[in-house]
């Protein structure tokens, strides 16, 4: 990565992020990089890159499959339509946790999100607790209850039940990765005495997404809330909503919050986001450079630039 470093940033850097140079670094925020919608064989690289750069994390997205034809609307575009086609790859995430966590040493990996309501928890357990041990613990399980009915029905998981089968498998699976013995009186899922290894040296930090009040309450019980492409302010006020509602339940210590911003360029708009509370970014850094079609030569020139434009101004 080295010479990505000798190149000459104002050969290709937007006017914006000519601004600013040779400010005070400001203290307290990570950027997590986004794997989504990458070509499969592209990932490896990208994550050695972020992780040689001291980037926090990367987050890894989810689907089994994708189907030709929908009734349910996508939530998260006003059209109802996919951000993607059918040319997108969506590996599974804890085979590319395996593969990632042993060629990086530092990078955090977290889905944005994983739909574990479309599968049975105790599978779901062994393999987030198996890539945390194999990663040494830089594994955090994202989480939200899902959007698409069709691909619940194929997998033959009830779509009207997940959001109470989701509070319940977190529970659960919290206690399948405690050390020893464990039960669990459930509704959904009783479960029999008994034991699951690799058990993780710590726990596995539970962050949850969703726009819904239901989603941000769940989030609020747990270590963290992970959001979709938001613009600062509106981060700001779900990180003041967040706050608020673990106040209400009397709770207190470390939280994660989690957007991917669509209008902050310059280091002090990610600081204005991180003084009203939000921890982490999620950000896909070639696109300020050089868009969506980028070459994976591109992507790790972006990688670096911004790191040099942005995020060594934030550490």
């Amino acid at each position: 990565m080295a010479t990505w470093k000798t190149r000459i940033l104002s050969m290709f850097a937007p006017a914006a992020f000519q601004r600013g140079f040779g400010e005070t670094s400001i203290t307290g925020m990570r950027f997590a990089v986004v794997s989504a919608f990458l070509p499969t064989e592209e990932i490896t690289p990208v994550a050695i890159a972020a992780d040689e750069l001291g980037y926090a994390g990367l987050t890894i997205a989810d689907h089994v499959v994708d189907l030709e034809t929908l009734a349910t609307p996508y939530p998260y575009t006003d059209s109802g339509q996919r951000r993607w086609d059918e040319t997108c790859a969506w590996p599974d995430p804890w085979v590319l946790v395996g593969a990632l966590g042993a060629v990086t040493t530092r990078i955090r990996f977290f889905t944005s999100i994983y739909v574990a309501a479309m599968r049975s928890p105790y599978l779901v357990a062994k393999s987030v607790g198996t890539a945390s041990v194999l990663s040494g613990g830089r594994v955090a399980l994202g989480v939200g209850v899902g959007w698409c009915r069709e691909e619940f029905d194929l997998l033959e998981q009830d779509f009207t039940t997940r959001g109470a089968r989701t509070d319940e498998a977190l529970e659960l699976m919290r206690e399948l990765w405690s050390p020893g013995w464990t039960s669990y009186d459930g509704t959904h899922y009783p479960t029999p005495r008994l034991v699951m290894r690799p058990e993780p040296a710590a726990p596995v930090p539970i962050l949850v997404g969703g726009l819904s009040d239901a989603a941000l309450r769940r989030a609020a019980r747990f270590d963290g809330w992970v959001g979709d492409i938001c613009t600062t302010d509106e981060a700001i006020a779900t990180a003041g909503r967040l706050r608020a509602l673990r106040a209400e339940a009397g709770l207190d210590g470390p939280f994660e919050i989690i957007p991917a911003l669509s209008d902050a360029i310059l280091p002090e708009d990610f600081a204005r986001a991180g003084e009203a509370g939000v921890t982490e970014v999620m950000t896909a850094p070639w696109m300020y450079y050089f868009g969506r079609r980028a070459t994976l030569e591109q992507k790790l020139e972006g990688l670096q630039r911004f790191h040099d434009d942005v995020v060594v101004h934030l550490r």
